[in-house]
């Protein structure tokens, strides 16, 4: 089904590969969005591209990379009306054990790609009055200990969406948060440190689809929305922590 909301619409998205974002891209390209499809691994990329997708195969760790991005997309379509930041990545260390150079690394890919992309991509989005969307987490609203920098740069990420959508509201481009709960991806596969809790692990069985996120995801770009929590019964987890927040610290205490 085309979407009057999406149809035409140039949108990036990062970690384009697999999990929500090669979900995202099959559910703009049904609602006939043009998309540059970004991540490192070319190979998968094109085996998820249609013929008239952009394929940047890149690395979002390196400055040039993001310029790339933009200056390519920019180049090809003439356009750009939505960059969906996508990518990131989790690390299972503990608060004091993490290597400083992982930690840098979390922040690198998880915070500061989607704030440099933000940042070239925004007179583009000013024209087209567009959308960034930036995909953080329950995690970055409820700190979990087994994902100690990984909550913090999400953590980070929302700060920054909600400081960007004020900034940009009066140029009409709008800043979408979105806090993912637990998805079936391969997210703990991509992950560095110790392998997470046993309980955490099984809890993938309560998992929602990347499918039902990228949905969700692509359903609140279409509405405009500041937020989005998917599944929506996040929600609880997000207000119970907020006014009983000692209580959620020991239940995370004995996880």
């Amino acid at each position: 089904m085309i979407s009057l909301h999406m149809k035409g619409k140039v949108v990036i998205v990062t970690g384009a590969s697999e999990g929500i974002g090669a979900r995202l891209v099959e559910s703009l390209r049904r609602r006939g969005a043009k998309l540059a499809l970004v991540a490192r691994n070319e190979a998968k990329l094109r085996s998820l591209a249609s013929p008239d997708d952009l394929v940047i195969a890149c690395d979002l760790y390196q400055d040039a990379s993001r310029v790339e991005v933009i200056e390519k997309t920019a180049a090809h379509f003439g356009r750009i009306d939505a960059v969906i930041n996508n990518a990131g990545r989790g690390s299972y260390y503990n608060a004091t054990g993490t290597p400083l150079d992982d930690a840098r690394d979390v922040f690198e890919l998880n915070f500061f790609a989607p704030f440099h992309l933000a940042q070239l991509a925004a007179p583009w989005l000013k024209q087209t009055k567009g959308t960034i969307v930036n995909v953080s987490s329950i995690a970055g609203q409820i700190s979990l200990p087994w994902l100690p920098l990984y909550s913090a740069s999400k953590f980070a990420l929302v700060s920054l969406s909600s400081t960007q959508r004020i900034e940009l509201k009066q140029h009409g481009v709008n800043v979408m948060c979105v806090f993912p709960g637990y998805v079936d991806t391969g997210f703990q596969s991509h992950s560095t440190g110790a392998a997470p809790p046993p309980a955490i692990v099984k809890g993938k069985r309560f998992a929602v689809t990347a499918t039902e996120c990228a949905e969700a995801i692509v359903h609140g770009m279409e509405q405009r929305r500041n937020i989005v929590v998917t599944p929506r019964i996040g929600w609880v987890l997000v207000w119970f922590n907020r006014l009983f927040p000692s209580l959620v610290e020991s239940r995370m205490e004995a996880s």
